[in-house]
């Protein structure tokens, strides 16, 4: 799986495993902070936490990833790791 910078993302950042379970990772990068983004989806059930966490192992380096709320009835899951530098932001006016 190629790994995608800034949202850049087409077929090449995605896997489909042997079972069917996609995973979709994406990074987005700027001078203060860091984005990552992994995506979990079945054609005939919602992935299991186990199959996201042991994704999740591999692909998130750094904090926690957090999943995002879902629809209900969805067969994807959607997590997220934020990364901030505050002492490279600009300053609030």
């Amino acid at each position: 799986m190629k790994l995608p910078v800034n949202r850049r993302v087409d077929e090449r950042h995605r896997v489909v495993t042997e079972d069917g379970l996609s995973v979709w990772y994406t990074i987005q990068v700027s001078p203060h902070s860091r984005i990552q983004e992994a995506v979990f989806e079945r054609t005939d059930r919602m992935p299991t936490d186990e199959e996201c966490q042991r994704w999740l192992r591999l692909l998130i380096v750094g904090p926690d990833a957090i999943e995002a709320p879902g629809l209900p009835g969805a067969m994807t899951r959607r997590f997220e790791a934020f990364e901030r530098s505050p002492e490279r932001e600009a300053p609030l006016a």
